[in-house]
């Protein structure tokens, strides 16, 4: 069976060689060929001199180029680093600083993007575009080098993989905090392994499904729907989502069995005449990145009557934590389900302790999913990741679970229902986003003397975003400066649905914003997961 996360491949082309393995808008790999382009690229990366533990980002659209370079660096001893394609320069740059990445694969246009903020990033030593072309070698000896993709996934000698075991570090996933800049999670080969087995478990995926594959490979439940094929002998369609009609265009290409969406997807999908067209044909559906209304439960429901729909609760922090069985979605439509395969979830009060049932409490994930940390960030791993009370422990040794900041009520049949978060993170179209990430470009636009970002709820999104702000002077444009500032710096799912300019910001008795008063004046706080 395999361990490593770069062995599925090769795992399923061993029996079916044949058989379907990934798919983009250009080309068909099956498992045979897949496992043939990890192995060389993997190989290129050695003869690079990318060794063992390094980072290798991969920064580019759904293509089947990206899903090889992702394996390819597993299979080279690397971990692997997905990078969202549509972050922007400041934030890229972060992700490859904070965890020292020395190998970016991107497209040329993006490197030239970037040029400018790569200059920052010392430990980067290469740069391979897709483009067979490469500008002429920097005159800078501190420029990373240009390589092509070509180059790298070139002919040449294959050697056996890297001789690393399923506890060793596989990915690092960037997700936003609750404070600061986003933090890299590091995901062990286990854990991805195992995740992929636990979905297949409850999703009873098999080698005739064909999963779309619509979410960033950079969020743990856009990866999941790759690893979740490969592990099941699956096919895995890429295709990068604008509209409602590009996924009717994949469902009906493609007879695509299974597909992965977060609120804003089933809101934009539940309104289109042709989804029911699709019943039956789909064989799941499932939801995770924010709690569904029951309303739109009960429209798709409607729509895709033969279709089962599966709700889920997950964290990168532990992949995926909870899902309702399909049988139980008229009966509960608001709950987030029982745990996994594979793991237990607990209700925790204050003191440690186990909640009654119906008593609200944190959810705390214990299990083979738990991550190992923070990448670089021992303090705030150890805000998240702590031991388990002995009241809790199933084991006389000491074990770490994931406190995850999320508060939760568990019923008298053990089913969990999601009420909020402790912290001040938004959850805004499926994104994790911290306030801090909005605004820091909007202080360093001097516009304003204090500013505050907080969700407010959205039937759509789950959370919109919000910007509270006190102006520097008495500038009349404030609110346009900030959006043209946020427009520049800030992905689409970031910007502020609305700026509230005030004379002052409420503050807390310690002196710190009171982001709480914020929302009270939006009519309370919004959902989160």
């Amino acid at each position: 069976m395999p361990r490593l996360i770069h062995e599925l491949p090769g795992f399923v082309a061993d029996a079916r060689p044949g058989a379907e393995a990934l798919v983009d808008k250009h080309e068909r790999l099956d498992y045979a060929e897949l496992d043939r382009r990890v192995a060389r690229v993997a190989a290129g990366l050695a003869r690079l001199g990318v060794q063992r533990g390094e980072r290798v980002a991969v920064m580019l659209p759904k293509v089947n180029a990206a899903v090889v370079a992702l394996l390819a660096a597993s299979r080279a001893g690397a971990i692997f680093v997905p990078v969202n394609p549509v972050l922007k320069p400041r934030q890229v740059r972060h992700i490859l600083r904070d965890c020292g990445v020395r190998l970016l694969v991107t497209t040329r246009a993006r490197a030239e993007e970037l040029a400018g903020d790569l200059a920052d990033c010392h430990d980067l030593r290469w740069l391979v575009t897709l483009e067979d072309e490469t500008p002429a070698p920097a005159t800078d000896h501190r420029a990373p080098e240009w390589v092509a993709w070509t180059e790298l996934a070139g002919t040449g000698d294959v050697p056996a993989p890297a001789p690393v075991i399923d506890q060793d570090p596989a990915a690092i996933l960037y997700t936003s905090g609750s404070t600061g800049r986003p933090k890299g999670v590091v995901l062990t080969h286990a854990n991805l392994v195992s995740g992929a087995e636990s979905v297949i478990d409850y999703l009873g995926n098999e080698p005739g499904d064909r999963i779309l594959c619509l979410l960033p490979l950079s969020f743990d439940y856009g990866l999941s729907q790759v690893t979740t094929a490969f592990r099941a002998g699956a096919t895995a369609v890429l295709r990068d989502y604008l509209l409602p009609t590009d996924v009717r265009r994949a469902l009906e290409d493609e007879a695509i069995t299974g597909l992965a969406g977060v609120p804003t997807l089933w809101h934009q999908l539940a309104a289109q005449d042709w989804l029911g067209a699709f019943d039956g044909r789909l064989r799941y559906i499932t939801n995770s990145g924010g709690t569904l209304a029951p309303a739109l439960v009960r429209d798709l429901r409607a729509r895709l009557p033969n279709t089962d729909l599966y709700l889920m609760y997950g964290l990168t922090e532990a992949f995926r934590s909870t899902y309702l069985p399909p049988a139980e979605v008229d009966r509960r439509p608001d709950s987030i389900g029982r745990p996994i395969p594979g793991a237990e979830v607990l209700v925790v009060n204050a003191d440690g302790e186990p909640c009654a049932d119906g008593e609200p409490g944190e959810l705390v994930h214990r299990g083979c999913h738990v991550a190992r940390g923070y990448w670089g960030d021992p303090a705030r791993t150890a805000e998240r990741f702590r031991p388990l009370p002995a009241a809790l422990s199933r084991t006389p040794l000491p074990e770490v679970a994931v406190w995850s900041g999320d508060r939760v009520r568990r019923d008298a049949e053990g089913y969990l229902y999601f009420l909020g978060r402790d912290d001040d993170m938004i959850k805004a179209s499926g994104y994790r986003v911290s306030p801090a990430e909005i605004e820091e470009p909007v202080y360093a636009s001097g516009h304003v003397r204090e500013a505050a970002a907080y969700g407010v709820p959205d039937p759509v999104n789950g959370e919109a975003i919000a910007l509270a702000v006190q102006p520097a002077t008495g500038e009349a444009e404030v609110e346009a400066a900030l959006r043209a500032v946020c427009r520049e710096q800030l992905p689409n799912y970031m910007q502020p649905r609305e700026i509230r300019v005030l004379d002052s910001l409420p503050h807390t008795h310690h002196g710190k914003i009171d982001r709480h008063r914020l929302r009270a004046g939006h009519g309370g706080e919004g959902p989160a997961s």
